[in-house]
């Protein structure tokens, strides 16, 4: 129940304050405050809380609320600072987008290879970001922060292939729930291929794994049998595509079952299979480069300065519309080539 609303004499920021009914009674505070603000997402919300925007007050004191999950109490009264979205200090970049798909709820694009999602340390320009805040301008979901408006998931900056971006908090809340599902409620779906070394012999699999940091290299991941701290579980389910032994290539696609840091990458590599010019997990097998024929031998060398991983394919429900969105890609000119070749 809303008490009062004012706009503060600063403009960066506005304080409301709700009251808890007696139906309100036992809800989380962030599911009562995400009830009562219609206009934040709940991943909003629990931020607010996280940075002390949130208040509970009485007549004998103000304390300041940092648990999202306390349990709220009828007669209780709840003041919110809502600090008014930062202005992106990023720099807005024309760089050319292929785009699938827009509405005024998220933009699907193609990534292409070498573009990095987002900034960071030494690399604040020519990012998916810069390109989406010239695109877009403002409407960009604030859920991501000043240095990742709009950013629901990533790729790697060699890997190329669909995404989606949220042009504002409702629909950033859920498309995130949908990726923190990871495809179990239904609804999402994500697809990639990759050309390996080697030729499985059998069609199709399924990997399970514990996927944590190498404890020799502390920037690479590293498969793991048992659950610690730091580990978590890895589903990858792939098939073959299509293959040479010859060349020993395979095109393999994979569907991932959980999301984390270089998946695909480390449950190949775990395989025997690692994905052709990874220079992190596919190292040792830059010979078999050597032992292929000249043409085709040009053919992998041009295509192996970065990982051929290409996620082809993503399918989500849209968050406003509830209809299903699936959207696919063609594989990139590095990978065509040798595709065409197997």
């Amino acid at each position: 129940m809303l008490l009062k609303e004012f706009h503060a004499m600063s403009s960066k920021k506005e304080i409301v304050t709700y009251k808890v009914s007696v139906k309100e009674l036992g809800l989380r505070l962030d599911q009562f405050l995400s009830k009562n603000i219609k206009n934040l997402s709940r991943s909003r919300i629990k931020t607010l809380i996280n940075d002390n925007n949130v208040i509970k007050i009485n007549e004998k004191e103000k304390i300041v609320i940092e648990d999202p999950s306390k349990k709220v109490k009828a007669g209780e009264s709840y003041l919110i600072n809502i600090p008014k979205p930062l202005e992106p200090k990023l720099k807005p970049q024309k760089i050319p987008l292929d785009i699938l798909y827009e509405d005024n709820d998220l933009v699907v694009v193609n990534k292409p290879v070498g573009l990095v999602i987002h900034p960071a340390p030494g690399n604040y320009e020519n990012t998916l970001v810069n390109a989406l805040i010239a695109h877009c301008g403002q409407s960009l979901s604030g859920i991501g922060g000043e240095k990742k408006p709009g950013i629901v998931h990533r790729l790697d900056k060699d890997t190329s292939g669909v995404m989606v971006a949220a042009k504002n908090d409702k629909t950033h809340d859920g498309l995130s729930k949908q990726f923190a599902s990871h495809g179990r409620d239904g609804k999402l779906i994500r697809s990639y291929k990759a050309l390996v070394w080697g030729v499985p012999n059998i069609q199709s699999g399924r990997v399970e794994t514990f996927i944590g940091r190498s404890i020799n290299n502390r920037k690479k991941m590293t498969v793991y049998k048992e659950e610690k701290k730091g580990r978590k579980l890895a589903i990858t389910h792939w098939k073959r595509n299509k293959f040479n032994k010859e060349m020993d290539i395979t095109l393999i696609e994979c569907n991932l079952e959980t999301g984390r840091t270089h998946q695909i990458r480390v449950h190949l590599t775990h395989l025997g299979f690692p994905i052709i010019g990874d220079q992190v997990y596919g190292t040792g097998y830059k010979s078999k480069i050597k032992k292929l024929n000249s043409n085709i031998k040009n053919i992998v060398s041009n295509a192996s300065h970065r990982q051929l991983l290409h996620a082809y394919k993503l399918g989500f429900e849209h968050p406003t519309s509830k209809e299903k969105h699936i959207y696919k890609t063609d594989l990139p000119q590095d990978m065509a080539k040798i595709n065409e070749i197997l």
